[in-house]
């Protein structure tokens, strides 16, 4: 609802209302330290999860991205952070559409020969998962020399 004196858009009052939690948060000295502590602990969980499963296919660095996302809620380095990694990746996919086919393909190829670099590394350290159909697991074995 609106109130009188107001602009009368109701999404800003429902919206200043969704924070008045974190505004009475912050007005206390101690619930204020405890809710950035709180904010920089998921935070960095969420970040050290998107780094752990970056070199696997999926979303690692969006949950990087997230996570980071999180600290900019409270730290204004984060903000800068996030807004640099906005910039870069606008300007990295401004540059990749303005690339002739051949180059596109070319970069995709790179990146599908990183990830299987990865994953033969990962195979040669760990070993080949058991989860494979065996036919699968004993060809990389065999033919990628992770036996």
């Amino acid at each position: 609802m609106t109130k009188p004196g107001d602009d009368g858009n109701i999404f800003l009052d429902a919206q200043d209302d969704d924070w008045a939690w974190r505004r009475r948060l912050r007005a206390n000295p101690v619930t204020r330290h405890a809710y950035r502590v709180a904010v920089a602990v998921v935070g960095l969980a969420i970040v050290v999860l998107g780094l752990v499963l970056v070199p696997a296919p999926g979303p690692g660095w969006l949950i990087v991205f997230a996570g980071i996302a999180v600290w900019a809620t409270e730290f204004e380095w984060a903000q800068n952070l996030l807004r640099f990694a906005r910039r870069t990746l606008h300007r990295w996919t401004e540059w990749m559409k303005a690339q002739p086919v051949w180059v596109r393909v070319l970069v995709g190829l790179a990146t599908l020969l990183a990830v299987l670099a990865v994953f033969w590394l990962l195979f040669k350290l760990a070993g080949v998962p058991g989860f494979f159909p065996d036919g699968v697991e004993g060809w990389l074995k065999d033919s990628a020399g992770l036996g």
